[in-house]
């Protein structure tokens, strides 16, 4: 039997949960060690996003918040003129304003929001509140005061605009919540936004470059530091 340990680099696709990825993985190594190997993720993707997730094996679980709180780069897509319920496609989509803002001002809305900013997570998130997952209870109709925490936006670019899409690049410190960032660009422009796409193509010196695609029957091996 094989022993397992270390980093598995994966490139999630959308409309599986990290941890529906995580199974799978595990399911896969336990086949290659011939035992029940744990795997633990390292930080979320939404359902609907893309992109790079760190998930670690055997002993380095023991590590998941050393690489949980490394810094993280994402593209997304804006949608403007319309709000979600949950800031993603998933939600409830309302109108909100048909203003068609010029490239500048959206520029100038974006360089607001470098630095270090505070900011109100979605209660459609997996954050704990009182032992249990606030999107559980946002599901269940209860209302979810959520914390108002502190990160940095180290860089957030303008990538292409195209009304009413949006697209951004933004380096971001562990905790941001790209759906909460969007939403509050919205709101500077007077616009409301929801975010339709979301990819993370980098966490601290690991690029989704390195990453392997989730596949039925696909071998892994961790790499180790």
């Amino acid at each position: 039997m094989t022993q397992l340990s270390g980093l598995v680099l994966i490139d999630k696709p959308a409309g599986i949960s990290s941890f529906g990825v995580v199974a799978k993985v595990r399911w896969q190594l336990s086949k290659q060690a011939g035992k029940k190997v744990k795997v633990g993720h390292t930080g979320t993707l939404d359902p609907f996003a893309t992109g790079l997730l760190i998930l670690v094996v055997g002993d380095y679980c023991k590590r998941a918040s050393e690489f949980s709180k490394l810094d993280k780069t994402y593209e997304a897509t804006m949608y403007l003129g319309k709000t979600s319920t949950t800031g993603d496609p998933e939600g409830e989509i309302t109108d909100y304003a048909a203003s068609h803002p010029m490239q500048q001002q959206i520029e100038a809305a974006l360089k607001k929001f470098v630095g270090i900013i505070e900011q109100t997570p979605p209660a459609y998130s997996a954050i704990k509140i009182n032992g249990q997952r606030a999107y559980k209870l946002a599901r269940q109709g209860q209302a979810v005061e959520m914390p108002v925490r502190r990160v940095k936006i180290s860089r957030l670019e303008l990538a292409g605009y195209k009304y009413p899409e949006v697209k951004i690049i933004c380096d971001v410190s562990s905790g941001t919540y790209i759906r909460t960032l969007v939403e509050d660009i919205g709101r500077a422009l007077g616009t409301g936004a929801y975010t339709t796409e979301l990819r993370r193509t980098k966490v601290g010196e690991w690029s989704v470059d390195q990453a392997t695609e989730l596949k039925e029957d696909q071998s892994y091996m961790p790499i180790t530091l």
